[in-house]
């Protein structure tokens, strides 16, 4: 196997796992919290979890599956931070788990040709691996959102690293 395969197999492999962390992250904090809690706002400059989780769909939406699967966009960006129910922890959830692993499908599958193609996401110029890198990265941050404010509302660690030193040092 030559240097650029395992560059690009290195690099979906670790893509893959960061969506799972996330989404494992993810978990753990809605497992924490109740119902009530998935649409409440602390004020009007941030957003709600559900709201969150429904952007993250949205982004990873159109900047996996739409643009680099080549499926049609049509996100409603509005929508997701609009929203102010609709949905149950567990239906939030589902959304959630059944975009991440589209995505992953998308990622795995995509052929060397798509992962270097330049194209436009939302006004911006994205090679396939920029969209990749974007999504994790944007995913990521907003699941520290929702740690962060489960956290909050609990007073309590969700002890996403239970049982492992992590002060090993390398």
């Amino acid at each position: 196997m030559d240097k650029e395969t395992q560059l690009i197999e290195e690099l979906v492999k670790n893509a893959l796992y960061r969506l799972d962390e996330s989404t494992r992250m993810v978990q753990k904090s809605l497992a924490a919290i109740t119902e009530e809690d998935v649409w409440q706002k602390p004020n009007d400059s941030l957003n709600s979890i559900g709201n969150l989780i429904l952007h993250i769909c949205g982004n990873m939406t159109q900047y996996i599956i739409s643009s680099l699967g080549e499926n049609d966009d049509d996100r409603k960006r509005t929508k997701e931070f609009s929203a102010v129910g609709g949905f149950t922890k567990s239906e939030l959830l589902k959304k959630l788990e059944n975009t991440v692993d589209t995505a992953k499908r998308v990622i795995y599958d995509a052929p060397v040709e798509q992962l270097i193609k330049v194209r436009s996401v939302q006004g911006f110029q994205f090679s396939g691996v920029g969209v990749i890198m974007h999504a994790v990265e944007h995913y990521s941050y907003h699941t520290g959102q929702i740690a962060f404010w489960v956290k909050l509302l609990n007073n309590k660690d969700l002890g996403f690293y239970e049982g492992m030193d992590l002060n090993v040092k390398n």
